[in-house]
C-alpha cells in the first residue's frame, strides 16, 4: 500500500547521490525485479530506514528508467513481498541529468519486524545481511511484534477472572499446585503489574476470564457443517465461545458429533473407520486457537465441514519467520503465554505446531496430506476426508446389545440426531422423571463409554464418544 509524501527536489536528490551508498542509501539498477528490491526495503525497514534510488548504478552513476509505469508496479510488488507487507510513501520519479530516477523512501521507526521468505535482514553499510539471533530477539522485543497477548485489558479487573478455572489449572500443573495464584499467573504472562496492582492481560482473560467475549467480541470459533461439497442453504451452525480451553473442547465435540462414520473397504475386508483421524482434527483446532492473531478484530476462527473436506481458518498470517516452505520444520509462537498455558493443560506441545505430526497421521491413514494456505489476512488448513471410501456415510449404532433403559435409548437417539444433549433437553424428552434420575442416567452412559461429558456447570452437554 502507498501513502503520499512531499515531492523531492533535484537538489535533494543530487545531495543524496553525493553521500554515496551506505546504511541509509542504496542504489538499485532499473529492472532489478521485485525480489531484489524487496531485500533492500525489508533490510532498511528492520534498521533505521533510508532511501532507495532506482535507476542508479552501484557506483552512483545515473542510468535512468525507461518505463516509469513498469517501475512503479515493480516497487508496489516489492512492498507486498515482506511479511507483513511494507506500507511506504508513494515512490517518486525525479528527473536528473535528463533521466528519470525512482526514489523509494523507507521511514525510520516502522512498527513491525519484516521477514522476507523466512529471513530477517538488516542494512549494514552498502549491503544487506541476516540479523543475528541476538539482534532479532532485541528487535522483536523493541517493536513488540508478538505483544498483543501481553497487553493489559482495558476496563478489566481481577474480578473478571474465574477463580474456579484458575484453581483447576494450578491444581493440574506440577510445580504450581498450592501456589499463590497471582504470582503464578504473573509468571505465566496472564497478569501484568506495571504500576503496583496486578491486572489481567489478554492472555489471562482468554484463558481464565468469566466472559472473555465481553472484552474481545470476536475471540470465538464459528462451527458449520454443510450438506454438500460447497456452502449452501442446508447447514448446521454452532458458535463456540468462552475461554480458549472451552472453545477447543466445543469444537472437538462438534466435529466428533458431525463426522461421518462407516465401513471402509481394505481389500476384501471391511473395517469400521471415521471420516477424519481425530488426532489431526484436534491438532488443527488447537493450532488455530493457540496461534491466531487476537489483535485482528472483526472475525473469528471458522471451522467448516463439507461432505468431502474440512477447512479451519484462523485470523492472522503465519507469525515471525514461519513461511509455508518451512512450516513443518520451523517453530515460532505468536502467543507465548497462551501456548504455555495450553501446554500446561495438555492441549499443545509448547515448542511446536504439531504440523509434522498431522502430516504423518494423515499418511498413516491413507489420506491426502493437509493443505496449508495463507490468505490476505489469515491462515487456513484443509483436510480431505475418506469421502466415497466409506461404504456407509452414517454411523452404525454404537450401543450394540448393552442393557439400557428406554430413557437412555431415547437420549442416545437424540444425540445421534442432534449431535449433543444437555440435562434440560433430556428432561424435555422424559418430563416425568426427577433431575436426579436424569443425572444418574447420563452418568451411567458416561461410565459405559457411550457418551462423553463436555464443559462444566450450566455449560455442560454430552456427545457420542
Amino acid at each position: 500500500m502507498f501513502i503520499s509524501r512531499p515531492r523531492l527536489s533535484q537538489a535533494s536528490l543530487t545531495a543524496l547521490l553525493a553521500t554515496g551508498a551506505g546504511d541509509r542509501l542504496a542504489f538499485v539498477p532499473a529492472r532489478a525485479g521485485p525480489s531484489k528490491l524487496a531485500e533492500t526495503l525489508a533490510a532498511m525497514a528492520n534498521s533505521h530506514g533510508g532511501n532507495v534510488l532506482i535507476g542508479v548504478s552501484a557506483g552512483g552513476r545515473v542510468v535512468g528508467i525507461e518505463d516509469v509505469d513498469q517501475e512503479r508496479e515493480t516497487v508496489q510488488a516489492a512492498e507486498l513481498l515482506p511479511s507483513p507487507p511494507l506500507i511506504l510513501p508513494m515512490p517518486e520519479m525525479v528527473q536528473l541529468e535528463d533521466k528519470a530516477v525512482c526514489v523509494v523512501e523507507v521511514p525510520p521507526g516502522l512498527p513491525h519486524v519484516y521477514a522476507l521468505n523466512g529471513r530477517y535482514l538488516t542494512r549494514a553499510g552498502m549491503r544487506n545481511r541476516l540479523l543475528t539471533t541476538t539482534e532479532l530477539s532485541g528487535l522483536l522485543l523493541e517493536r513488540s511484534e508478538a505483544g498483543f497477548e501481553a497487553r493489559i485489558v482495558s476496563g478489566a479487573s481481577l474480578d473478571d477472572l474465574d477463580p474456579g478455572r484458575i484453581e483447576s489449572y494450578l491444581d493440574g500443573v506440577e510445580g504450581l499446585t498450592g501456589a499463590e495464584w497471582q504470582k503464578a499467573l504473573l509468571a505465566r504472562g496472564c497478569l501484568a503489574q506495571p504500576a503496583g496492582a496486578a491486572s489481567p492481560t489478554y492472555a489471562g482473560m482468554l484463558l481464565f476470564g468469566r466472559q472473555p467475549q465481553r472484552f474481545l467480541h470476536n475471540a470465538k470459533t464459528i462451527l458449520v457443517r454443510y450438506a454438500g461439497q460447497q456452502m449452501g442453504d442446508e447447514f448446521l451452525r454452532q458458535e463456540a465461545s468462552g475461554t480458549l480451553p472451552e472453545q477447543i473442547r466445543q469444537a472437538e465435540a462438534f466435529v466428533s458429533a458431525n463426522m461421518r462414520r462407516g465401513m471402509r473397504l481394505r481389500g476384501l475386508v471391511r473395517e469400521e473407520t471415521m471420516e477424519y483421524p481425530m488426532p489431526v482434527v484436534r491438532e488443527a483446532i488447537v493450532n488455530s486457537i493457540a496461534h491466531r492473531d487476537y489483535a485482528v478484530r472483526g472475525e473469528g476462527i471458522r471451522l467448516l465441514m463439507f461432505s468431502d473436506h474440512m477447512q479451519i481458518y484462523s485470523p492472522g498470517r503465519l507469525p515471525g519467520h514461519i513461511t509455508l516452505d518451512n512450516l513443518v520444520s520451523e517453530r515460532f509462537s505468536r502467543n507465548e503465554a497462551i501456548v504455555q498455558v495450553l501446554s500446561d493443560m495438555g492441549f499443545v506441545e509448547q515448542l511446536g505446531y504439531g504440523i509434522d505430526r498431522m502430516v504423518a497421521i494423515m499418511a498413516e491413514a491413507g489420506l491426502p496430506a493437509p493443505v496449508f494456505e495463507e490468505t490476505v489476512a489469515g491462515f487456513r488448513v484443509i483436510l480431505r476426508g475418506r469421502g466415497e471410501e466409506l461404504v456407509s456415510s452414517e454411523p452404525a449404532p454404537r450401543w450394540g446389545n448393552r442393557v439400557l433403559t428406554s430413557r437412555q435409548e431415547q437420549a442416545l437417539a437424540y444425540v445421534a440426531q442432534h449431535g449433543r444433549i444437555t440435562n434440560r433437553e433430556f428432561h424435555e424428552l422424559v418430563p416425568d422423571v426427577s433431575d436426579e434420575t436424569i443425572r444418574r442416567d447420563l452418568a451411567d452412559l458416561v461410565d459405559q463409554g457411550l457418551i462423553m461429558k463436555v464443559g462444566d456447570r450450566k455449560a455442560t452437554y454430552y456427545i457420542l464418544k
